[in-house]
């Protein structure tokens, strides 16, 4: 609550609440870091998504990191990138990046709020659900490549093929 009345007392509201709340209505387990960063973890089809929400109100944008449990060998990540590469592609909003430092894959959007705009619960979680729905849709190709030494095309090839109905 404290967050809250800070938000609304330097004018412009801090869509990290938004964000909290929606994360509590889904049963997502949640950390509010502080005024400009909210922690959440999600179970997802191949298992935990770790996001991460930044609210930087010198910039008027929330940024959204989400990775996985999932490091690229040192040898494998030259072909994750190029795969990263046709993977952004085929993306409209938010791109795939590999962290540097620990070979992690991590997924990055924003929202901007230039000019004091107010971020909509429906902003919030379409930022969350798009997040969610590229690391679900692309983790398989991501393994194709890292443990299947599948070639970054063999590998999104068989990302884009969807199945209809049910076996």
């Amino acid at each position: 609550m404290a967050a809250l009345l800070q938000s609304q007392e330097k004018g412009t509201p801090n869509p990290l609440d938004r964000v909290e709340r929606l994360a509590h209505a889904n049963d997502w387990f949640v950390d509010r870091v502080g005024d400009e960063e909210v922690t959440l973890l999600v179970t997802a089809d191949w298992g935990d998504l770790h996001l991460c929400l930044n609210w930087r109100r010198d910039l008027e944008g929330l940024h959204l990191a989400c990775t996985f449990d999932q490091r690229i060998p040192h040898l494998r990540r030259e072909d994750v990138a190029h795969l990263l590469s046709l993977v952004n592609e085929q993306l409209y909003f938010g791109h795939f990046d590999i962290w540097r430092e620990d070979g992690s894959i991590v997924f990055r959007n924003g929202l901007i709020l230039a000019g004091g705009a107010e971020a909509t619960e429906a902003q919030c979680e379409s930022l969350i659900r798009i997040a969610i729905e590229a690391c679900e849709q692309y983790y398989p190709a991501m393994q194709f490549v890292i443990w299947a030494g599948k070639s970054p095309e063999e590998a999104i090839a068989a990302s884009l093929f969807e199945t209809v109905g049910e076996a």
